[in-house]
């Protein structure tokens, strides 16, 4: 049987409810990405070109620090990483977490709420992070899912 963690960044609370209510579902572990320096409402501001989102969102190479770097990832056969979609794509500190580790061999699906935005291209995107792993898009979330529902979305993975 693999060994299957739940990794999540959660900026207001919300990606954290399904990452949490997702690894009781599936009977995974959980690990929490957590920035070095917390995100303040204001820095969350999408509306202002000049907040600390905004600003990692529109540089490419922006890899916020972690606080830590305790995931054990080598424990795990299957991942799940979930975020909130900023900029139509995964919070620039989740190439952060990705760039921190050795996913090689790892299978890694991805889960991500949003008001109105789909996934996109973004595991695509986030594969030069982890090369040697196979990431595959998953689904966004919206609003309360099921346990049955969330179960059988991960059995697909």
């Amino acid at each position: 049987m693999s060994k299957t963690l739940v990794a999540f960044f959660s900026a207001s609370g919300t990606t954290k409810k399904l990452a949490e209510n997702l690894s009781k579902v599936i009977g995974a572990d959980l690990y929490e990405i957590k920035p070095a320096v917390p995100y303040t409402k204001a820095d969350l501001n999408w509306m202002d070109k000049k907040s600390r989102s905004s600003v990692e969102m529109d540089n490419a190479n922006s890899r916020p620090e972690l606080a830590d770097n305790s995931a054990q990832i080598e424990k795990y056969d299957r991942i799940f990483i979930g975020f909130p979609i900023w900029w139509y794509t995964a919070p620039t500190i989740v190439r952060t977490f990705l760039e921190s580790y050795d996913f090689s061999g790892k299978n890694i699906a991805l889960f991500a709420t949003s008001g109105g935005s789909g996934i996109g291209n973004t595991a695509k995107e986030l594969s030069s992070s982890c090369p040697n792993a196979v990431i595959k898009d998953g689904n966004v979330f919206n609003g309360k899912v099921s346990d049955e529902k969330l179960k059988q979305w991960a059995d697909k993975f």
